[in-house]
């Protein structure tokens, strides 16, 4: 059995997907697009230690200048999962990139020479320019996709330049059905909590380093990587470039945080049909019965 935990960030998803896979003899998917990355750590909030007593598949797997596209995830999670099906164990998928699971989890076709296609003119665009593209290709898709969603913009203009055919239109012929036995949670959390936690995660954040953890990366790295516009990198990138203060950075990244959340909220809504939760011992107790 394939177990889903959604929610928005900073719900606690990590946690609760812990204690139902000790409690279900499972293991753990990720299914965050940031938290692939080896060198992104306390931006990406990974989970603590003491949660990786149970074993963790899918996290810090990939190079940080390396590219990474949904389609590789969608094989690299298929066979986690038929791996750790084949131990005869549970499976619990957490993460709050709904594209991804639902590229692995339902029957998304990809082009195979996705890859070979040159963003590199379209990378250099600003959001406006970028969207501006997309409602001409796929003005059916641009009603979907928020034009500061700046990775889903760019994947929808790479869909259409890979197939020469928008990308409403070619989910429009996939019946987009589960291709396993799933089943989706929805961590229910109050707005007002939510945005509470996710002050205090920031604050953490950048008392556990965040700003020497980004320091340390640029030393290396170029800062117009894709991976580094992650929100809780690309805020204190832009304090380390003398675009905002401290505080302005700080506030920046609660914000966008908070957005983020919002848009997560929506796509959950209209793209999962998702048991609600508060507490994961109510789904623990329902599934010991």
């Amino acid at each position: 059995m394939i177990y889903v935990i959604l929610g928005p960030t900073a719900s606690g998803k990590s946690f609760d997907a812990h204690e139902l896979a000790k409690a279900i003899n499972g293991e753990i998917i990720n299914g965050d697009a940031f938290q692939i990355y080896k060198q992104l750590n306390i931006g990406v909030a990974k989970p603590e230690k003491e949660l990786l007593d149970i074993p963790h598949h899918l996290f810090s797997f990939v190079d940080v200048d390396k590219p990474y596209s949904i389609m590789e995830y969608q094989i690299d999670c298929r066979k986690k999962i038929e791996e750790i099906s084949n131990r005869g164990k549970n499976i619990v998928i957490v993460g709050g990139s709904g594209l991804y699971i639902r590229s692995a989890l339902y029957d998304y076709q990809f082009n195979k020479q996705e890859n070979k296609i040159d963003m590199s003119k379209y990378e250099k665009m600003d959001n406006d320019e970028l969207f501006k593209i997309l409602q001409e290709i796929d003005p059916k898709e641009a009603t979907i996709i928020h034009k500061n969603n700046r990775k889903r913009v760019l994947r929808a203009i790479e869909i259409y330049l890979i197939n020469g055919e928008a990308k409403s239109s070619i989910n429009a012929k996939q019946e987009h059905k589960a291709i396993y036995d799933v089943r989706f949670l929805f961590k229910d959390i109050s707005r007002d909590v939510l945005y509470e936690r996710i002050n205090q995660r920031v604050d953490k954040m950048i008392n556990d380093g965040l700003i020497d953890e980004v320091k340390s990366l640029l030393t290396i790295y170029d800062s117009n990587l894709q991976s580094l516009q992650a929100i809780g990198y690309k805020e204190i990138i832009g304090y380390l470039s003398n675009l905002y203060s401290l505080e302005e950075s700080i506030e920046l990244l609660k914000k966008n945080t908070r957005n983020y959340a919002k848009r997560q909220l929506t796509f959950i809504k209209h793209q999962f049909n998702a048991i609600p939760y508060q507490n994961i011992e109510q789904i623990i107790n329902k599934i010991n019965k």
